[in-house]
């Protein structure tokens, strides 16, 4: 049985300016969702996230939200350890216009590298680090926003699409 267990670094994250990592996933309706169907189509922003209804996950889904109609040709995916069914209550219950994948077996979380050791109150275990990347139309990580801050996050998320 393989073990979930990373290393807590920065240096696990793709690299910005390198070729995103292709991969699928299911949505919170079961339908596969795979990052190489929007090269040549549109931007994606891809954020992860440690895990439905808490108070921040929360905020940042419904920034992402409130902001989606001006991110201009670009879809947003956020991706977590939760199932299809709590996905599905999520976004149900803030109407999120979004995707939301279910990674329950940390695929994409370890691809990303954002499936890292992390201390909390002085209790150490696994989880998710807060990270979000723009990928441009090329298939190419424009972008790495690491162990991100919620607040004023999506603003700096418009502010590196405007690049693009």
């Amino acid at each position: 049985m393989a073990s979930n267990k990373a290393p807590n670094s920065l240096a696990l994250l793709p690299a910005q300016g390198s070729k995103a990592p292709d991969f699928s996933g299911k949505n919170q309706h079961g339908k596969t969702v795979k990052l190489s169907s929007f090269k040549g189509k549109s931007n994606v922003v891809l954020y992860f996230y440690p895990r439905d209804m808490t108070p921040g996950c929360t905020t940042e889904a419904c920034d992402f939200r409130d902001q989606f109609q001006s991110l201009k040709d670009t879809v947003v995916i956020g991706v977590s350890a939760d199932t299809q069914e709590k996905h599905q209550k999520f976004i149900e219950k803030y109407t999120l216009p979004f995707d939301l994948i279910a990674d329950e077996e940390k695929k994409i979380l370890n691809q990303y590298g954002v499936w890292q050791e992390k201390t909390l109150y002085g209790k150490k275990s696994m989880g998710v680090v807060r990270t979000t990347f723009i990928i441009d139309k090329k298939g190419i990580l424009h972008k790495v926003f690491p162990k991100v801050r919620v607040k004023g996050h999506v603003d700096a998320v418009r502010e590196a699409l405007s690049e693009l």
